[in-house]
């Protein structure tokens, strides 16, 4: 199986090399790459490395306070942060506490067998769910310590398909499973793999550091002139068709919107912008204008929204009518009532949690967006109800990075 794996996804780089010159985001997949292995020429043969990688930039998330813990405790060890996706890279690529940020190469048996020998880690770590055959076996056949973390598994991949006995063998790569949730234990268990720890989500721990930031930003305080605000962040085009018909249609002038796009090019901008009737402003228009007499502000740029969160009243989160719900544990550490999409949540462990605390909500279309948003608005007592569930959701959910960096102390020489 693994001739053939190696077969299709030759195949499918060829294809992905030519669609890249008509698409920029593959553009950045490939080209991006041309620079792994000439960034990792500043790893030497003698140097101790700790390698992380993450899909994106959600899983860097996760990655940020294991990492932030291992600089401070081994300094003298090299970090290595790589990336399967352009959307993870191009955010994080100067990130200043690793010594190299680049792309994983593709996931051929040559690139992983050049690739570990050049970074050599004395340990891996694998976010979430980075499952590349050829780079299993290479980990496997150099022994090199691997961990998992903050991982979920179900029961629809195919490690627990009668048929995937062949990916099955490469969890053996893996020197212990940290997880999120007791069925990814049982579904581990079930083929074998006993070495798991219920350890949680690290994001969790990122997130409640977020409260000792300095989270102030003066011309978002002047844009809300201590009104109403719905702050929606990461949202695409079927959130902002949504949220849109609100704010036209149903909105006051004293309701304040704050909207983050996923999509920051300035066609999306634009397009977003003209089909708002209220009086608009973007990010990059906010110097020299007084911003409170504007009903919606518009951030055209990235880095900030986190932030943000900290002056909404509610938040929508976009993602879930799309391509999958975005980080709904940075809103909820502030202690507000969420709203996301009912349709692309099913794989966010903390989604389902929260909607059963009552801590969130979803909505499907419309007339559920804009009912949700009305009761939300007219109800103080239940927007406090909501916020302080998330709050303490999150309270009780720290300390996955502890449990992690423990298990390291114990390994690592």
């Amino acid at each position: 199986m693994l001739f053939i794996y190696n077969l299709i996804i030759r195949i499918v780089y060829f294809f992905i090399k030519v669609i890249a010159v008509f698409n920029a985001k593959l553009g950045l997949f490939v080209s991006g790459r041309k620079d792994t292995f000439r960034a990792l020429e500043s790893i030497k043969t003698n140097d101790k490395v700790f390698w992380i990688h993450a899909a994106s930039l959600g899983e860097f998330e996760q990655a940020r306070p294991i990492i932030e813990q291992l600089k401070s405790l081994y300094s003298d060890y090299k970090i290595v942060v790589t990336f399967f996706s352009p959307s993870g890279y191009e955010i994080r690529k100067n990130y200043d506490l690793a010594d190299v940020v680049c792309y994983l190469p593709f996931d051929t048996s040559k690139n992983m067998r050049r690739f570990i020998h050049q970074v050599h880690p004395d340990l891996a770590i694998i976010v979430k769910y980075e499952f590349w055959p050829n780079l299993l076996n290479e980990l496997r056949k150099t022994k090199t310590k691997t961990l998992l973390v903050s991982g979920i598994f179900r029961k629809d991949q195919l490690f627990f398909k009668s048929y995937g006995k062949w990916m099955r063998n490469f969890l053996s790569a893996f020197n212990h499973f940290f997880v999120q949730n007791t069925s990814s234990i049982k579904l581990l268990n079930q083929i074998d793999f006993k070495n798991v720890t219920l350890s949680g989500d690290t994001r969790f721990d990122r997130v409640y550091k977020i409260l000792n930031q300095n989270n102030s930003i003066n011309f978002i305080e002047e844009f809300k002139n201590n009104k109403y605000t719905v702050v929606a962040g990461s949202t695409w085009k079927e959130d902002e068709d949504l949220l849109v018909k609100y704010i036209n249609e149903v909105a006051t002038d004293e309701e304040k919107f704050i909207i983050a796009p996923h999509k920051i090019d300035p066609v999306s901008i634009e397009t977003l912008r003209k089909s708002i009737l209220k009086k608009t402003i973007l990010y990059s228009e906010r110097n020299n204008v007084n911003l409170k007499n504007y009903n919606v502000f518009i951030v055209n740029t990235i880095g900030i929204l986190t932030k943000i969160y900290s002056y909404a009243n509610i938040a929508y989160v976009g993602g879930g009518l799309a391509t999958g719900l975005h980080n709904i544990l940075e809103p909820a550490t502030f202690g507000i009532p969420i709203i996301y999409g009912d349709n692309k949540y099913q794989k966010f462990n903390e989604a389902h949690e929260l909607l059963a605390l009552g801590g969130s909500k979803t909505v499907k279309n419309n007339k559920e967006l804009i009912s949700t948003l009305v009761e939300l608005k007219n109800n103080i007592s239940l927007r406090v109800a909501m916020g302080n569930i998330c709050k303490s959701y999150i309270n009780t959910n720290i300390g996955a990075t502890n449990t992690i960096i423990a298990y390291i102390k114990q390994h690592i020489q």
